[in-house]
């Protein structure tokens, strides 16, 4: 399956639209790696337990969304956008990423 952030596949035709696809991930945090991130806000640095999460969560909502396109018989997916959120509150404990595009199918 080909996905692509632009509206169109190099050298491939789009023969019809299969429809909107989504996949979500929402990822939980907890009290250790908070506390490391917090700590990694104070003296800097990059925060590698959440770089991890976010990443997971990122091929997870690819993934989701990618089976969605198949069950279609999409050949591709064209125009993806990727949103991440923090959920949960004050606390923002959860970690959210959606994946979204158009379902096609190429010539």
């Amino acid at each position: 399956m080909i996905i692509t952030t632009t509206d169109s596949v190099e050298g491939r035709s789009v023969s019809s639209y299969c429809g909107i696809v989504s996949g979500e991930a929402v990822m939980g945090t907890n009290i250790f790696r908070d506390m490391f991130a917090g700590i990694r806000d104070i003296v800097g640095g990059r925060s590698g337990s959440y770089e991890k999460e976010l990443k997971n969560a990122k091929t997870l909502s690819i993934e989701a969304m990618m089976a969605e396109a198949e069950e279609m018989g999409a050949d591709a997916i064209v125009g993806v956008d990727l949103d991440y959120e923090a959920l949960g509150g004050n606390d923002k404990s959860m970690l959210m990423v959606t994946a979204n595009g158009t379902a096609v199918k190429l010539v």
